[in-house]
């Protein structure tokens, strides 16, 4: 179901990171040969980042995915400015050379609001569940553990 968090998205995400380096490893010549600054970030935000974006919008993310997403952008960057992982170079000066910060979770924060939003201005079974006001089915109160993360959870 859509509304909780599923075990299972763990590997949607992770999948979409590999295939975000095997697409920018792809085309690596083009995004490391000496082509405009500005061009060239164009290019990985249009071909690399709706690899890695795809179906984002469904995601419910916990800290830890975060930040392999965060990870996954800044590798992009370092490998586009050829940048070793075993150089001594901060992210801030990554990102500094680059001119860009790091955004890709406002990316997709933003396209779940959109998302939600066209959701949310229908009136289908999808916008009840999202909302959790489906009623029937087993009534659990005093559910062991930590509360379940939503959908509308990540919308900050």
């Amino acid at each position: 179901m859509l509304s909780s968090y599923q075990p299972e998205i763990k590997f949607l995400y992770e999948d979409r990171i590999d295939m975000t380096r095997a697409a920018f490893n792809k085309k690596r010549a083009l995004f490391t040969s000496t082509l405009d600054l500005g061009l060239r970030k164009k290019l990985v935000k249009c071909y690399i980042w709706s690899i890695a974006l795809y179906g984002a919008e469904t995601w419910t993310l916990r800290a830890v995915d975060q930040k392999h997403l965060e990870s996954s952008e800044m590798w992009c960057w370092r490998r586009m400015e050829n940048i070793s992982r075993t150089d001594d170079v901060r992210n801030e000066d990554v990102s500094l050379r680059v001119k860009e910060q790091r955004n890709i979770l406002h990316e997709i924060l933003k396209g779940k609001a959109n998302w939600i939003g066209h959701i949310l201005g229908r009136n289908c079974l999808l916008q009840r569940v999202i909302e959790g006001k489906i009623k029937g089915g087993i009534e659990v109160t005093g559910r062991r553990g930590r509360r379940r993360r939503k959908l509308l959870d990540n919308l900050n």
